[in-house]
This record gives structure tokens, C-alpha cells and sequence, in this order.
């Protein structure tokens, strides 16, 4: 069942009776979520979704639309009118990793257009508190001496949640087990009550597991190691620099959108960006801000570079629906 919450401010209530110079619409908003609650998709919408009603002087609604890797949400976004109205907040897997093993009846570099870049989510090897291991290094050792053993849990079949296992499976001659889930929030659950002992998860989601310590920080799978734990390694300090990924949010569109439109979309969010009281919520949850502005060429072309690689990765190892 879809959950759906409204943002509306009591400050804003008495200012949408006014225009706005950055407003590209004069009717409410919907921010479509291809994800449950709690999640880092879904806490990226519940950060800007404010801002943007402030920006737009009309409510926003934040939909929930889990299911089928994404493909719910987006074929609802791209049934709506192309008007602006209806928008897709998403971090790049759903467009760049699931589609490559699960056919959802669109195409996401013809069907979907980037509107905006707006923060980055980086990847994490975290392990249940009561795994026999501290740090990443024995964890390898540890599944290695227990082949077939252990179970790895991901947010969903043919994200880099489970890229990152296949990959260290391979590279490090181990048998992991991949058990998927419907998103973070379920996942993460079972890896916290240690039914499910490790997973690849977002910066976001396990941010706030790991400092309260329902969670242990592995490692770090991103080229650089994560501010938040500067003495957690990466996983290619370890010698498995293949397992390196990271994800950027923003909102998508219609590629039915007429240009112009998409341009007023595309300002009015990166002026959203560029909010200090965002970037700090961003920082606070998780999320790395995304400073340098990227025009909607340059959007579409890293959106393509990302598939393309994603692609070449299901390739290369053989990735599959379990």
C-alpha cells in the first residue's frame, strides 16, 4: 500500500496565495518515490520536498511507490502528463543498475530525463553487532573459513547493494549467499537482529545504525573513505578496489517534458541545492551535497556513463535474479 505524506508548513500556508518568480508550475506537486519509507530515497525527498513548496508556493506530497525495482513508480510518473506536476525523486540506481537485470517496460535512457543532481550517497559494508569480526579484513576471513555459510543482504536484486557482493565473492574466493529485500529499511532489520550477518548499504541508512551501534562499520566501498569514520578503510585499501560505488539523487522528469519547462525545473532546484539549511540536513542524514552544477547535457551524459558502466559490471560477472 502506498503511504503518502503531505508537506506544508504552517509558514507557507499563508504565502501560496502569492507567485513566485521560480515557480514552474501554479498547482501542487508530486515528488513520486520509488521506495518505502525510511529509506535513502525517501529521506532525500522529505529534505528538499519543504524547500520546494517554499520555492513553488504550492503544497508538495511526497508519494511512496515501492515495488518491481523502481518500475511502479517510474511507469506511474511517466503516465501522468509531462506538466511538471508530476516528478521523480530517486537516487541513480533505479535508472543505472536495477534495469539491467530486471526489465520494467520503460527505457531509462530514452523514457527518463535528469532535471537535477543534487547529493551523493556512498556505499558502506556494515555487519550485524553480534558477527565475529570487526573490521572487514577478518569478515573475508571469517566467511572464507565458513563457506556457504554466511548470507549477504542487499536493498534489492541488481543494485550495487548486490554488485558489491558478487564482486567481493569473486575477487576474494568467497561463497556469500544473497538474500534481497524490497529496500534498505527491511534489510537492514534483519542484518540489526543478525538473521542476515552482513550487507553493502547506503551511507544514509546506515549512518545512524552505525553510530548507536545497532550496526558495525566494515568498510567503506567509495574511492575515498567516508569523512563521517576517517579511520574506516575503503575496500580498495583492503585490495578490492573494484568493489567502489557510490549513487547521486536528484529529481527526473518525463523525457516528454518540453525543454523549457525542464530548464525552470532544473534552476529552481539547484537553487534548493545551493540552501545551506538543505546542504546541513544532507551532511546531518548522511548524504555528501553536490555543489558543482551540471547542466542537463551534462546530467544525461553521466546518468549514461553510469548505466553503461553498471552495464559492463553484469557482464562481467554474470549477474543475475536469484
Amino acid at each position: 500500500m502506498k503511504r503518502i505524506a503531505v508537506f506544508l508548513p504552517l509558514a507557507l500556508a499563508a504565502a501560496l496565495q502569492t507567485g513566485s518568480a521560480m515557480a514552474f508550475t501554479d498547482k501542487p506537486v508530486k515528488l513520486i518515490v520509488p521506495a518505502p519509507p525510511g529509506g535513502t530515497i525517501d529521506v532525500f525527498a522529505r529534505i528538499i520536498s519543504d524547500q520546494l513548496a517554499l520555492e513553488i508556493k504550492q503544497p508538495v506530497i511526497v508519494e511512496n511507490r515501492p515495488g518491481a525495482g523502481g518500475a511502479l513508480a517510474i511507469k506511474y510518473m511517466l503516465s501522468q502528463p509531462a506538466d511538471g506536476n508530476t516528478l521523480l525523486v530517486t537516487v541513480t540506481n533505479i535508472l543505472t543498475e536495477v534495469p539491467h537485470v530486471l526489465k520494467g517496460g520503460f527505457d531509462p535512457m530514452k523514457d527518463v530525463r535528469p532535471a537535477s543532481q543534487m547529493a551523493r550517497s556512498l556505499q558502506v559494508f556494515i555487519a550485524s553487532p553480534q558477527f565475529p569480526a570487526k573490521d572487514a579484513k577478518e569478515a573475508i576471513a571469517y566467511v572464507k573459513a565458513h563457506p556457504g555459510q554466511v548470507s549477504f543482504a542487499s536493498y534489492s536484486q541488481g543494485t550495487t547493494s548486490q554488485y558489491a557482493g558478487v564482486i567481493l565473492n569473486q575477487k576474494a574466493g568467497l561463497d556469500m549467499q544473497h538474500v534481497p529485500f524490497p529496500g534498505s529499511a527491511p534489510a537492514l532489520a534483519q542484518v540489526m537482529g543478525n538473521q542476515i550477518p552482513l550487507m553493502f548499504d547506503g551511507s544514509v541508512t546506515s549512518k545512524p545504525l552505525i553510530a548507536s551501534g545497532k550496526v558495525k562499520l566494515l568498510a567503506v566501498s567509495y574511492k575515498n573513505r567516508w569523512a563521517e569514520f576517517p579511520n574506516v578503510p575503503t575496500m580498495a585499501e583492503l585490495g578490492y578496489p573494484e568493489v567502489d560505488f557510490s549513487n547521486w539523487s536528484g529529481v527526473f522528469a518525463s523525457a516528454k517534458t518540453p525543454q523549457p519547462l525542464m530548464e525552470k525545473i532544473h534552476a529552481t532546484m539547484q537553487k534548493i541545492n545551493a540552501s545551506q539549511a538543505v546542504q546541513a540536513r544532507y551532511q546531518a542524514t548522511g548524504f555528501e551535497p553536490i555543489r558543482q552544477e551540471r547542466s542537463l547535457e551534462q546530467l544525461s551524459t553521466d546518468l549514461r556513463a553510469e548505466f553503461d558502466r553498471n552495464g559492463e559490471i553484469v557482464k562481467t560477472y554474470g549477474i543475475k535474479l536469484n
